[in-house]
């Protein structure tokens, strides 16, 4: 064949190098063994566009290179059908070799195997069904029992299949490809129906898993319509890509080269990025109030949807160019912030056991935020760990090396965790304040220990609640910055310096900070409690680092720097002593006006009314002075502060009511009046003496 005279004159193979050379074409003509040099090939091949790949190129080398991977393609698509011919001769040998069923056929027999297992193990735990439909949701506790009890039956319930169908068919011995082929496929049908019972289990459509009611075991908080969407159409999703997984790694074991799988793979990717299309479209849409347009309600229905098609169109492009770097880049900026509202939805969802605030919505609590925010920062994690996979830097080596730009990624990722972690304690601890502060709400009985404390814990909680946020944040501004390499003693230093300046700059706020700790510290006044400092008094609302805010009971409102207040009169405190005089005519028996006041000040103890804030009852001290016109008559009575003014009133009413049943007259003044001018001067002093009179007994009438 060739005209070289070594080969020519050669002499002839001997039987032994005969023997070797046709057991290596025997070897050679092993599909698996084809399989294994073209795949091999294929590495080599590759290894050096992707070692390229990695180098920073210009705009020409991408084109070159983008030019190359599109000549490959066609190349794939030229080749495909021949090497589908030899696959499917290939095939049809060794089906012929086994005398077995096609494996197709084989397939849909141990699939119809697994359905009937799986139907046995649903005819056998209808009482596990009924005991999981029957319990109820008292508690968090309950819940998540519950809905662990239903993802324990469903993944049960795939178990039976696949044993009924992958466990059936291995029990059995089998020729390699027909094995590796059935097994795949099987392989994919139960990766199919798991991804069916987690997204059961996470969106819980109505009637999923026989269950009549199976919305309550929702962890994902969508409606019903949504839940049924969502669940067809990812599962159809996971389903199409574990066939499409299994169908390109056949196709290299039935010896396909690596630009035909390639076809194959991009052409069944088309079909996975429909399906997306498809859900994005036909996904139903939430009509949103025009008071409460959520987050993204300036973008219309379609635009999202054309945005979203868009992106998905995108990612197919990318992943056909080869440009996995920008394809897993883009993955996770859509991906990562869309699992964490979701985690925090889903948590919100099954641990809602904190208090309810005022408005009705629930507070978090304390388990909530640390499952909360430790699947964040796990998500976070793993996104950088993907990412770094993705743009070969190795996370374990940034340690052993020293330059600047892996000095600032180091940093960056402890401030990170810095930040993670400074994030979860902060939230922890805003959840305490807020469940204490909460538990405080409802007043207990006026002037007890328990409402006095409630007082006090409303005062202080809010602004140690403001003080912990700003240390909070220094702290974790000075962690970051010396995560980063920034040397944080200069600038300690020199806020401190700073800090001294604007002291001596702004002294007055200063002063008004430490006179509000000083203020606190003395327990000089709480929420809800009237003082009066000066000309400033009214009801205690609230606090700020540098003022308090009271309100008059006018409505007015005064915002008060603390260094301003001075002596605090505080008349919420314990106990408030009343008194009240009244004047009566000279000829009152005064022992009968004091057992009548004292009748009265029984009275009014026993009244549920003032039962409750009377301390100590009504009585008369005595005759306080000798008026102009009668005695005057001075009684007191003790009672919770803010309350005596109710009291005195009634009292007032029953006092006058009283003396008049019992002929006790009110003093009246007396005018003289002497002169010449008649009866006509007389008259008038009379008659304005009896409008006087008039209006002194409207007056203690009306209390």
């Amino acid at each position: 064949m060739f005209s070289s005279p070594g080969f020519a004159q050669g002499p002839a193979p001997d039987p032994e190098q005969a023997e070797k050379i046709q057991r290596f074409l025997d070897l050679v003509d092993d599909p698996q063994v084809r399989s294994w040099l073209l795949s091999a090939k294929t590495t080599t091949d590759a290894a050096a566009p992707a070692a390229v790949a990695n180098e920073p190129v210009s705009y020409a080398g991408f084109v070159t290179i983008f030019r190359a991977r599109a000549t490959r393609l066609l190349e794939g698509l030229r080749a495909f059908p021949s090497e589908a011919a030899r696959a499917a001769a290939v095939l049809e040998g060794e089906v012929d070799a086994s005398h077995s069923a096609r494996p197709i056929f084989l397939v849909l027999a141990f699939v119809a195997a697994g359905l009937a297992a799986q139907w046995c193990f649903w005819w056998l735990s209808r009482g596990w069904r009924a005991w999981i439909a029957s319990l109820r949701f008292l508690t968090v506790r309950d819940k998540l029992m519950a809905i662990s009890a239903r993802l324990l039956w469903g993944t049960c319930y795939v178990v039976a299949f696949a044993l009924g169908s992958l466990g059936f068919f291995l029990a059995f011995d089998w020729l390699p490809l027909v094995r590796e082929i059935v097994v795949g496929y099987l392989f994919a049908v139960v990766i199919f129906r798991l991804a069916r019972v987690a997204f059961d289990f996470l969106l819980a459509p109505p009637g999923s898993g026989g269950f009549a009611n199976a919305e309550r075991f929702r962890v994902v908080p969508v409606s019903d319509q949504a839940a049924t969407h969502w669940t067809k159409r990812l599962g159809y999703m996971v389903g199409w890509y574990a066939f499409g997984s299994v169908t390109v790694h056949l196709l290299a074991t039935l010896g396909f080269a690596d630009p035909p799988r390639q076809v194959a793979a991009y052409t069944l990717g088309i079909v996975l990025l429909f399906l997306g299309i498809e859900a994005v479209w036909n996904r139903p849409t939430v009509h949103l109030s025009s008071t409460q347009p959520g987050r993204f309600g300036w973008i219309g229905v379609r635009a999202r949807n054309w945005f979203w098609t868009v992106y998905l169109v995108t990612l197919w492009l990318l992943w056909v160019a080869g440009a996995m770097k920008p394809f897993w880049i883009a993955v996770v900026a859509a991906a990562l912030p869309g699992a964490i509202a979701l985690v925090r939805a889903s948590v919100d969802n099954l641990l809602q056991g904190g208090l309810a605030d005022a408005e009705g919505q629930n507070r978090p609590g304390v388990i909530s935020v640390m499952v909360e925010r430790g699947v964040r920062a796990v998500l976070i994690v793993g996104a950088i760990v993907l990412l770094a996979d993705v743009l070969d830097i190795e996370l374990t080596g940034i340690t052993a090396q020293d330059s600047a730009a892996l000095r600032l990624m180091r940093g960056a990722l402890s401030a990170g965790i810095i930040l993670l972690a400074i994030d979860l304690v902060w939230n922890i601890v805003k959840v305490l304040i807020d469940r204490k502060l909460g538990e405080t709400e409802s007043a207990h009985e006026v002037g007890s220990e328990r409402e006095r404390r409630r007082a006090r814990i409303r005062t202080l909680l809010p602004i140690l609640k403001n003080v912990l946020m700003i240390l909070f944040v220094a702290v974790a501004i000075m962690m970051a910055l010396s995560s980063l390499g920034v040397e944080i003693a200069p600038l300690i230093a020199g806020a401190g310096v700073v800090g001294v300046a604007i002291g001596f700059g702004a002294q007055t706020v200063v002063k008004d900070i430490i006179s509000g700790m000083f203020y606190l510290l003395d327990d000089a006044f709480r929420v809800g409690e009237y003082i009066q400092s000066g000309s400033y008094k009214g009801t205690v609302e609230s606090f700020s680092l540098r003022s308090v805010k009271l309100r008059h009971h006018r409505g007015a409102i005064y915002i008060v720097p603390f260094s301003e207040l001075g002596a605090v009169q505080n008349l919420s405190r314990d106990w408030v002593i009343e008194k009240l005089t009244v004047t009566v005519g000279f000829d009152t028996d005064v022992d009968k006006a004091r057992k009548i006041i004292k009748k009265i000040g029984q009275e009014l103890l026993v009244d549920p009314e003032f039962a409750a804030i009377t301390i100590e009852p009504l009585k008369m001290q005595g005759i306080d002075s000798l008026g102009d016109s009668g005695l005057i008559l001075r009684m007191k009575f003790t009672t919770v502060p803010g309350e005596q003014f109710m009291l005195k009133r009634r009292a007032l009413m029953m006092i006058n009511k009283a003396f008049h049943e019992n002929g006790i007259k009110p003093a009246f003044p007396t005018v003289q009046v002497a002169g010449d001018r008649g009866t006509d001067v007389a008259a008038a002093a009379q008659q304005a003496l009896a409008k006087h009179n008039e209006a002194i007994a409207a007056a203690a009438a009306s209390g």
